[in-house]
């Protein structure tokens, strides 16, 4: 059974991750009326991404040293500063300003990504899929909270559009703040302080390693960028704010719906297969968004991109945590993160650049052989863990 502590964490996930749906439905449109091209409108988005991806490595080993409650502190304690940078940059029409306070909640979201992880820590082994699952379906009440905060605050302000957004986020994150301060974590083991780290590069040869580190960087690649470029795109073919808000919700919940059962298909059918079926379901989304532009065109590949990161996601790091010893640990989580958000960076900064230059129809032809690539090493690698598995010679 699941205890306080990992429910504690679904709930404090669920928080952060209302204030990033927030954020998703907002800064493309706040970056394209502040920025002085519009190339660069999704340039706020990029450096969201880029802090994420550059306090991932760091705040593993920091927590691994002086543990989970302290690293989530501190995470929260930036998204609040970049929250109030955020309300004082749209206040003032200050591009530069935004930027910089989106790097900053960037970083704590970065840090709220160990919540995951700090799950499984905290739950019976044999239960660490449902606890992941349980973490990710807090999602679900973001992907509610989150557009329906951005289209209640959109007009808070008489003066400034989108300034109660951010006014919500500092309360979002100062409530986590509190929250994650009352949580009883478990500090870090012996074994983790003690032991001796393998290289990376040993650590790097193991096939399933490989594969959950691919999965989850396409993965997290594919949907950042089909999902960051969606509301420049309706907003080329005529639709309003809330109609864009309203997709981004459902895909939203797409991405944390199927949470709630992702754990138990994980148990039943393996990783590597909940791994794959996500890919197909984000080949659906690439290939439904190549026959029409009509509000449900949006919506329905929305969906399905939202499910099919779900299945790469959760699987990736279900596997992930298969691939480590406990002084590996913090090495194995940031590396991955690294990869992933890296991935992630890339892509959001490519959204705005090649919905302008190529369009909606072949931004999404682009994904094709990304995908693909995923799906090849996925079965390339677990037919090499398979050998291995084999060649192992049995236990004295």
């Amino acid at each position: 059974m699941l205890g306080i502590t990992v429910w504690g964490l679904a709930l404090g996930q669920a928080l952060l991750v209302t204030g990033n749906i927030l954020l998703v439905s907002v800064t493309a449109l706040i970056g394209q009326s502040l920025a002085p091209t519009f190339a660069m409108a999704t340039l706020p988005v990029a450096l969201q991404f880029l802090g994420l991806m550059g306090v991932t490595l760091p705040a593993a080993l920091f927590m691994a040293w002086l543990g989970r409650k302290k690293g989530f502190l501190a995470g929260n304690i930036i998204g609040v500063s970049g929250a109030l940078m955020a309300y004082m940059g749209v206040e003032q029409g200050n591009f530069m300003l935004f930027c910089c306070a989106t790097f900053l909640l960037g970083m704590a979201i970065g840090i709220g990504q160990q919540y995951r992880f700090a799950a499984t820590e905290n739950a019976p082994k044999a239960k660490a899929p449902q606890a992941i699952s349980l973490i990710m379906g807090a999602g679900v009440v973001a992907a509610v909270l989150g557009p329906n905060m951005a289209i209640w605050f959109e007009n808070w302000s008489e003066e400034t559009r989108y300034l109660g957004a951010f006014a919500a986020l500092i309360v979002l994150y100062a409530f986590n703040t509190v929250l994650v301060a009352c949580l009883p974590l478990n500090p870090p083991t012996k074994a983790e302080l003690e032991g001796t780290p393998r290289p990376y590069m040993a650590l790097l040869r193991q096939p399933s390693l490989m594969s959950a580190i691919v999965a989850g960087s396409i993965g997290y690649g594919v949907m950042v960028l089909v999902m960051t470029a969606t509301p420049l795109a309706m907003q080329a073919c005529g639709f309003d704010f809330g109609s864009t808000a309203t997709v981004i919700q459902w895909h939203v919940l797409g991405m944390f719906l199927p949470s709630f059962i992702t754990g138990r298909l994980i148990v039943r059918y393996g990783a590597y297969s909940i791994i794959q079926l996500g890919c197909i379901l984000l080949l659906g989304c690439v290939l439904l968004n190549q026959l029409g532009e009509t509000y449900w065109h949006f919506f329905s590949a929305l969906v399905l991109l939202g499910v099919g990161w779900n299945f790469t996601f959760i699987g990736a790091t279900t596997l992930l945590t298969k691939t480590y010893r406990p002084e590996d640990k913090a090495r194995v989580q940031g590396l991955n993160d690294l990869i992933v958000f890296s991935c992630a960076a890339t892509a959001s900064i490519l959204a705005g650049y090649w919905q302008s230059i190529f369009g909606w129809e072949v931004l999404n032809l682009l994904m094709i052989p990304a995908i693909f690539f995923a799906m090849f090493t996925l079965m390339s690698s677990r037919k090499r863990a398979v050998i291995v598995v084999e060649k192992t010679p049995p236990l004295a």
